[in-house]
Protein backbone atom coordinates (compact mmCIF):
# COMPACT_ATOMS: atom_id res chain seq x y z
CA UNK A 1 0.00 0.00 0.00
CA UNK A 2 1.44 3.61 -0.86
CA UNK A 3 0.64 6.91 0.50
CA UNK A 4 0.57 9.99 -2.35
CA UNK A 5 3.58 11.81 -0.01
CA UNK A 6 3.70 15.34 -1.54
CA UNK A 7 6.59 17.67 0.37
CA UNK A 8 4.69 21.12 0.04
CA UNK A 9 1.57 20.73 2.71
CA UNK A 10 -0.73 23.50 0.38
CA UNK A 11 0.45 21.87 -3.07
CA UNK A 12 -0.38 18.62 -1.88
CA UNK A 13 -3.89 20.25 -0.65
CA UNK A 14 -4.15 21.75 -4.39
CA UNK A 15 -3.90 19.19 -6.04
CA UNK A 16 -6.45 16.90 -3.73
CA UNK A 17 -8.95 20.15 -4.40
CA UNK A 18 -8.66 19.71 -8.27
CA UNK A 19 -8.50 16.20 -8.03
CA UNK A 20 -11.96 16.40 -6.81
CA UNK A 21 -13.39 18.89 -8.54
CA UNK A 22 -12.59 16.59 -11.26
CA UNK A 23 -13.91 13.51 -10.02
CA UNK A 24 -10.51 11.97 -10.52
CA UNK A 25 -10.24 10.99 -6.89
CA UNK A 26 -10.51 7.12 -6.14
CA UNK A 27 -12.79 5.48 -4.66
CA UNK A 28 -11.15 1.59 -3.64
CA UNK A 29 -13.53 -0.94 -2.37
CA UNK A 30 -12.08 -3.96 -0.54
CA UNK A 31 -13.59 -7.34 -1.38
CA UNK A 32 -12.99 -10.78 -0.22
CA UNK A 33 -11.98 -13.36 -2.93
CA UNK A 34 -14.81 -15.68 -2.89
CA UNK A 35 -13.14 -18.25 -5.26
CA UNK A 36 -15.85 -18.49 -7.45
CA UNK A 37 -18.42 -18.88 -5.04
CA UNK A 38 -21.74 -16.64 -5.27
CA UNK A 39 -21.48 -14.13 -2.08
CA UNK A 40 -24.84 -11.65 -1.96
CA UNK A 41 -22.11 -9.06 0.13
CA UNK A 42 -19.57 -9.10 -2.86
CA UNK A 43 -22.38 -8.72 -5.37
CA UNK A 44 -23.79 -5.66 -3.65
CA UNK A 45 -19.95 -4.23 -3.37
CA UNK A 46 -19.68 -4.79 -7.22
CA UNK A 47 -23.09 -2.76 -7.64
CA UNK A 48 -21.77 0.26 -5.72
CA UNK A 49 -18.60 0.18 -7.95
CA UNK A 50 -20.48 -0.02 -11.37
CA UNK A 51 -22.80 2.40 -10.08
CA UNK A 52 -20.33 4.84 -9.60
CA UNK A 53 -18.27 4.64 -12.18
CA UNK A 54 -20.92 4.75 -14.95
CA UNK A 55 -21.30 8.38 -13.36
CA UNK A 56 -17.92 9.65 -13.82
CA UNK A 57 -16.24 8.34 -10.88
CA UNK A 58 -13.34 6.88 -10.28
CA UNK A 59 -14.42 3.31 -8.63
CA UNK A 60 -12.25 0.06 -8.24
CA UNK A 61 -12.41 -3.10 -6.62
CA UNK A 62 -10.00 -3.61 -4.71
CA UNK A 63 -8.69 -7.40 -4.09
CA UNK A 64 -5.78 -8.29 -1.86
CA UNK A 65 -3.68 -11.29 -4.46
CA UNK A 66 -2.93 -11.09 -7.81
CA UNK A 67 -4.32 -14.46 -8.11
CA UNK A 68 -7.65 -13.32 -7.84
CA UNK A 69 -10.95 -15.02 -9.08
CA UNK A 70 -13.12 -13.21 -11.54
CA UNK A 71 -16.91 -12.73 -10.87
CA UNK A 72 -17.73 -13.60 -14.34
CA UNK A 73 -18.91 -16.82 -14.18
CA UNK A 74 -21.50 -16.12 -11.35
CA UNK A 75 -22.13 -12.10 -11.32
CA UNK A 76 -22.10 -11.64 -14.83
CA UNK A 77 -20.04 -10.80 -18.03
CA UNK A 78 -19.87 -7.26 -17.35
CA UNK A 79 -18.54 -7.35 -13.70
CA UNK A 80 -15.13 -8.25 -14.64
CA UNK A 81 -14.75 -5.36 -16.64
CA UNK A 82 -14.78 -3.22 -13.66
CA UNK A 83 -11.61 -1.59 -12.30
CA UNK A 84 -9.75 -3.59 -10.44
CA UNK A 85 -6.28 -3.13 -8.30
CA UNK A 86 -4.30 -5.51 -6.34
CA UNK A 87 -2.75 -5.00 -2.83
CA UNK A 88 -0.03 -7.57 -4.15
CA UNK A 89 1.00 -5.68 -6.71
CA UNK A 90 1.02 -2.06 -4.87
CA UNK A 91 -1.15 -0.77 -7.30
CA UNK A 92 -3.14 1.03 -4.09
CA UNK A 93 -1.71 4.49 -4.10
CA UNK A 94 -3.64 7.08 -1.95
CA UNK A 95 -3.72 10.31 -0.95
CA UNK A 96 -6.13 13.21 0.95
CA UNK A 97 -8.65 13.47 -2.37
CA UNK A 98 -9.61 9.66 -2.27
CA UNK A 99 -11.22 6.82 -0.55
CA UNK A 100 -10.93 3.87 0.81
CA UNK A 101 -14.36 1.51 1.55
CA UNK A 102 -13.36 -1.52 4.17
CA UNK A 103 -15.46 -4.43 4.78
CA UNK A 104 -16.28 -4.76 8.39
CA UNK A 105 -14.72 -8.32 8.48
CA UNK A 106 -11.29 -6.56 7.71
CA UNK A 107 -10.64 -5.23 10.91
CA UNK A 108 -6.77 -6.03 10.58
CA UNK A 109 -6.81 -3.57 7.54
CA UNK A 110 -8.57 -0.77 9.50
CA UNK A 111 -5.71 -0.74 11.83
CA UNK A 112 -2.65 -1.74 8.89
CA UNK A 113 -4.06 1.93 7.21
CA UNK A 114 -5.11 4.38 9.82
CA UNK A 115 -2.28 6.08 9.28
CA UNK A 116 -2.97 6.36 5.44
CA UNK A 117 -3.88 10.18 4.52
CA UNK A 118 -7.20 8.86 2.20
CA UNK A 119 -10.73 9.07 4.17
CA UNK A 120 -11.39 5.29 5.16
CA UNK A 121 -15.23 4.52 5.42
CA UNK A 122 -16.31 1.43 6.92
CA UNK A 123 -19.05 -1.01 4.49
CA UNK A 124 -20.52 -2.89 7.35
CA UNK A 125 -23.50 -5.82 5.33
CA UNK A 126 -22.59 -8.10 7.91
CA UNK A 127 -23.70 -6.42 11.75
CA UNK A 128 -22.02 -10.22 13.57
CA UNK A 129 -18.65 -9.68 11.85
CA UNK A 130 -18.32 -5.92 13.11
CA UNK A 131 -15.77 -7.16 16.59
CA UNK A 132 -14.40 -10.25 14.46
CA UNK A 133 -10.96 -8.56 13.98
CA UNK A 134 -10.73 -5.77 16.15
CA UNK A 135 -8.83 -6.05 20.00
CA UNK A 136 -10.64 -5.69 22.60
CA UNK A 137 -11.85 -2.63 23.91
CA UNK A 138 -11.32 -0.98 20.44
CA UNK A 139 -13.94 0.78 18.49
CA UNK A 140 -13.72 1.58 14.42
CA UNK A 141 -13.22 5.31 15.99
CA UNK A 142 -10.13 4.01 17.68
CA UNK A 143 -8.88 3.76 13.95
CA UNK A 144 -9.56 6.98 12.93
CA UNK A 145 -12.64 5.92 11.06
CA UNK A 146 -15.84 8.50 11.17
CA UNK A 147 -17.83 6.95 8.62
CA UNK A 148 -20.31 4.29 7.81
CA UNK A 149 -22.18 2.89 5.75
CA UNK A 150 -25.01 -0.42 6.18
CA UNK A 151 -27.69 -1.94 4.73
CA UNK A 152 -31.12 -1.45 6.38
CA UNK A 153 -32.65 0.26 9.79
CA UNK A 154 -32.18 -2.91 11.96
CA UNK A 155 -28.31 -2.53 11.15
CA UNK A 156 -27.97 0.84 11.72
CA UNK A 157 -29.98 0.81 15.23
CA UNK A 158 -27.66 -1.39 15.90
CA UNK A 159 -24.50 0.47 15.08
CA UNK A 160 -25.85 3.44 16.24
CA UNK A 161 -25.79 1.89 19.76
CA UNK A 162 -22.53 0.71 19.85
CA UNK A 163 -20.83 3.35 18.42
CA UNK A 164 -22.98 6.24 18.57
CA UNK A 165 -20.00 9.08 17.39
CA UNK A 166 -19.79 7.41 14.25
CA UNK A 167 -21.53 8.94 10.84
CA UNK A 168 -23.87 6.30 9.80
CA UNK A 169 -25.29 6.09 6.56
CA UNK A 170 -28.00 3.52 5.22
CA UNK A 171 -28.73 2.19 1.66
CA UNK A 172 -31.20 -0.14 1.15
CA UNK A 173 -30.58 -2.81 -1.21
CA UNK A 174 -32.16 -2.99 -4.65
CA UNK A 175 -33.56 -6.36 -6.09
CA UNK A 176 -31.85 -6.98 -9.83
CA UNK A 177 -34.77 -6.63 -12.74
CA UNK A 178 -34.06 -10.40 -14.06
CA UNK A 179 -35.76 -11.66 -10.56
CA UNK A 180 -39.27 -11.94 -11.93
CA UNK A 181 -41.81 -15.07 -11.96
CA UNK A 182 -41.80 -17.54 -14.18
CA UNK A 183 -44.41 -17.37 -16.98
CA UNK A 184 -44.81 -20.87 -16.35
CA UNK A 185 -46.56 -22.43 -13.54
CA UNK A 186 -44.68 -23.58 -10.36
CA UNK A 187 -42.91 -26.12 -9.80
CA UNK A 188 -42.93 -28.68 -6.54
CA UNK A 189 -39.33 -27.80 -5.56
CA UNK A 190 -38.53 -26.11 -2.17
CA UNK A 191 -35.58 -23.31 -2.79
CA UNK A 192 -33.25 -23.43 0.45
CA UNK A 193 -30.73 -20.97 1.55
CA UNK A 194 -28.80 -21.63 4.91
CA UNK A 195 -25.82 -20.42 6.54
CA UNK A 196 -24.33 -23.33 6.60
CA UNK A 197 -24.73 -26.40 4.28
CA UNK A 198 -25.16 -28.30 7.47
CA UNK A 199 -28.43 -26.77 8.39
CA UNK A 200 -29.56 -26.93 4.84
CA UNK A 201 -29.32 -30.88 5.24
CA UNK A 202 -30.79 -31.11 8.88
CA UNK A 203 -34.03 -29.45 7.18
CA UNK A 204 -33.84 -32.12 4.35
CA UNK A 205 -33.65 -34.97 6.29
CA UNK A 206 -35.85 -34.09 8.90
CA UNK A 207 -38.28 -33.29 6.87
CA UNK A 208 -38.46 -36.46 4.65
CA UNK A 209 -38.33 -38.47 7.70
CA UNK A 210 -41.43 -36.54 9.66
CA UNK A 211 -43.19 -36.41 6.19
CA UNK A 212 -42.90 -39.06 3.83
CA UNK A 213 -45.67 -38.52 1.81
CA UNK A 214 -43.83 -35.41 0.27
CA UNK A 215 -40.58 -37.71 -0.70
CA UNK A 216 -41.45 -36.80 -4.36
CA UNK A 217 -40.74 -33.18 -3.36
CA UNK A 218 -37.27 -31.74 -4.61
CA UNK A 219 -35.57 -29.49 -2.18
CA UNK A 220 -32.87 -26.95 -4.35
CA UNK A 221 -30.09 -25.99 -2.45
CA UNK A 222 -28.88 -22.39 -3.73
CA UNK A 223 -25.23 -22.89 -2.57
CA UNK A 224 -22.82 -22.62 -5.61
CA UNK A 225 -24.96 -21.23 -8.66
CA UNK A 226 -24.32 -18.10 -10.93
CA UNK A 227 -26.59 -15.36 -10.62
CA UNK A 228 -28.90 -15.69 -13.44
CA UNK A 229 -29.11 -19.79 -12.23
CA UNK A 230 -29.77 -18.64 -8.78
CA UNK A 231 -32.74 -16.59 -10.21
CA UNK A 232 -33.90 -18.94 -12.38
CA UNK A 233 -34.64 -21.46 -9.52
CA UNK A 234 -36.29 -19.21 -7.36
CA UNK A 235 -38.86 -18.38 -10.40
CA UNK A 236 -39.80 -21.85 -11.16
CA UNK A 237 -40.35 -23.20 -7.53
CA UNK A 238 -42.93 -22.78 -5.19
CA UNK A 239 -41.69 -21.82 -1.77
CA UNK A 240 -38.36 -20.76 -0.03
CA UNK A 241 -36.64 -21.54 2.82
CA UNK A 242 -34.73 -19.37 4.56
CA UNK A 243 -32.61 -19.57 8.41
CA UNK A 244 -29.89 -16.87 8.22
CA UNK A 245 -29.68 -15.46 12.35
CA UNK A 246 -27.16 -12.78 11.57
CA UNK A 247 -28.36 -12.05 7.92
CA UNK A 248 -27.84 -8.18 8.47
CA UNK A 249 -30.48 -7.57 5.37
CA UNK A 250 -31.63 -11.07 3.51
CA UNK A 251 -31.62 -10.45 -0.05
CA UNK A 252 -32.78 -13.87 -0.44
CA UNK A 253 -36.41 -13.36 1.03
CA UNK A 254 -36.63 -10.35 -1.41
CA UNK A 255 -35.42 -11.86 -4.29
CA UNK A 256 -37.93 -15.02 -3.68
CA UNK A 257 -40.77 -12.74 -3.14
CA UNK A 258 -39.73 -10.90 -6.51
CA UNK A 259 -40.07 -14.03 -8.14
CA UNK A 260 -43.41 -14.20 -6.65
CA UNK A 261 -42.42 -17.59 -4.24
CA UNK A 262 -43.59 -17.33 -0.39
CA UNK A 263 -40.84 -17.62 1.98
CA UNK A 264 -40.99 -19.67 5.43
CA UNK A 265 -38.00 -18.27 7.12
CA UNK A 266 -36.53 -17.92 10.99
CA UNK A 267 -36.81 -14.36 12.05
CA UNK A 268 -32.91 -13.73 12.59
CA UNK A 269 -31.10 -11.97 15.65
CA UNK A 270 -31.77 -8.69 14.12
CA UNK A 271 -35.25 -8.87 12.26
CA UNK A 272 -35.37 -7.20 8.92
CA UNK A 273 -36.96 -3.73 8.00
CA UNK A 274 -39.20 -5.55 5.40
CA UNK A 275 -40.04 -8.64 7.47
CA UNK A 276 -43.91 -8.40 8.55
CA UNK A 277 -46.15 -10.91 10.02
CA UNK A 278 -48.13 -11.28 6.88
CA UNK A 279 -45.72 -11.49 4.12
CA UNK A 280 -44.04 -14.80 4.74
CA UNK A 281 -44.22 -17.58 7.47
CA UNK A 282 -41.79 -16.84 10.20
CA UNK A 283 -40.89 -18.59 13.07
CA UNK A 284 -38.38 -18.03 16.02
CA UNK A 285 -38.21 -22.01 16.50
CA UNK A 286 -36.51 -23.42 13.86
CA UNK A 287 -37.79 -26.85 14.73
CA UNK A 288 -40.90 -25.57 13.07
CA UNK A 289 -39.54 -24.56 10.00
CA UNK A 290 -40.65 -28.88 8.91
CA UNK A 291 -43.93 -28.93 10.54
CA UNK A 292 -44.65 -25.33 8.26
CA UNK A 293 -43.57 -26.36 4.93
CA UNK A 294 -45.67 -29.37 5.36
CA UNK A 295 -48.52 -27.45 5.82
CA UNK A 296 -47.48 -24.95 3.40
CA UNK A 297 -47.49 -27.84 0.36
CA UNK A 298 -50.31 -29.12 1.30
CA UNK A 299 -52.54 -26.28 0.56
CA UNK A 300 -50.68 -25.22 -2.01
CA UNK A 301 -51.41 -28.31 -3.68
CA UNK A 302 -55.04 -27.67 -3.36
CA UNK A 303 -54.30 -24.38 -4.57
CA UNK A 304 -55.51 -22.51 -0.99
CA UNK A 305 -52.74 -20.37 -0.68
CA UNK A 306 -54.04 -16.98 -0.12
CA UNK A 307 -53.59 -14.03 -2.48
CA UNK A 308 -53.32 -11.84 0.23
CA UNK A 309 -50.15 -13.33 0.54
CA UNK A 310 -49.20 -12.20 -3.02
CA UNK A 311 -50.22 -8.86 -2.86
CA UNK A 312 -48.46 -8.38 0.33
CA UNK A 313 -45.35 -9.96 -1.02
CA UNK A 314 -45.01 -7.59 -3.85
CA UNK A 315 -45.84 -4.52 -1.75
CA UNK A 316 -42.55 -5.40 0.57
CA UNK A 317 -40.27 -5.84 -2.81
CA UNK A 318 -41.88 -2.44 -4.05
CA UNK A 319 -39.25 -0.15 -2.22
CA UNK A 320 -36.24 -2.06 -3.20
CA UNK A 321 -35.64 -1.52 -6.78
CA UNK A 322 -32.57 -0.67 -8.32
CA UNK A 323 -33.18 2.94 -9.21
CA UNK A 324 -33.91 3.97 -5.68
CA UNK A 325 -30.05 2.22 -4.45
CA UNK A 326 -28.55 3.96 -7.03
CA UNK A 327 -30.30 6.86 -6.57
CA UNK A 328 -29.17 6.64 -2.30
CA UNK A 329 -25.99 5.86 -3.69
CA UNK A 330 -24.89 8.75 -5.70
CA UNK A 331 -25.85 10.71 -2.86
CA UNK A 332 -24.38 9.20 -0.46
CA UNK A 333 -20.87 8.97 -2.06
CA UNK A 334 -21.46 12.23 -3.76
CA UNK A 335 -22.04 13.65 -0.08
CA UNK A 336 -18.55 12.49 0.82
CA UNK A 337 -16.88 14.01 -2.41
CA UNK A 338 -18.81 17.29 -1.38
CA UNK A 339 -17.93 17.03 2.89
CA UNK A 340 -14.13 16.08 1.48
CA UNK A 341 -13.89 19.22 -0.52
CA UNK A 342 -15.26 21.54 1.99
CA UNK A 343 -12.23 20.19 4.85
CA UNK A 344 -9.62 20.50 2.33
CA UNK A 345 -10.71 23.77 1.18
CA UNK A 346 -10.84 24.85 5.27
CA UNK A 347 -7.25 23.42 5.33
CA UNK A 348 -5.99 24.76 2.86
CA UNK A 349 -7.48 28.42 4.04
CA UNK A 350 -5.60 27.76 7.69
CA UNK A 351 -2.20 27.54 5.31
CA UNK A 352 -2.74 30.60 3.59
CA UNK A 353 -1.64 33.33 6.28
CA UNK A 354 1.16 31.36 6.89
CA UNK A 355 2.20 31.38 3.46
CA UNK A 356 2.14 34.96 2.91
CA UNK A 357 4.26 36.05 6.15
CA UNK A 358 6.89 33.85 4.82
Amino acid sequence: MENSNEKNPKEQLEKALNSLNAKENKFYFLVQDTKGVQRASVATTYEFVKILTEDGYNAFILHEKNDYHSVGEWLGEEYPSLPHASIESQELSVGPADFLIIPEVFGHVLDQTKEMPCTRIVFCQSYDYVFEMLPPGFTWGMMNVSNVITTGEAPTKFLNGIFPNLDIQQINLGIPEYFIPSEKPKMPVVTIHTREPRETMKIVKSFYVKFPQFKWITFRDMRGLSRSEFAKALSESCVSVWVDDISGFGTFPLESMKCGSPVIGKVPHLKPDWLTEDNGFWTFDPNQIIDILSSYLKNWLEDAIPAELYQKMAETIKPYNMEDQKRKVLETFGTYQEEKTKQLEVQLNKLQPVEETK
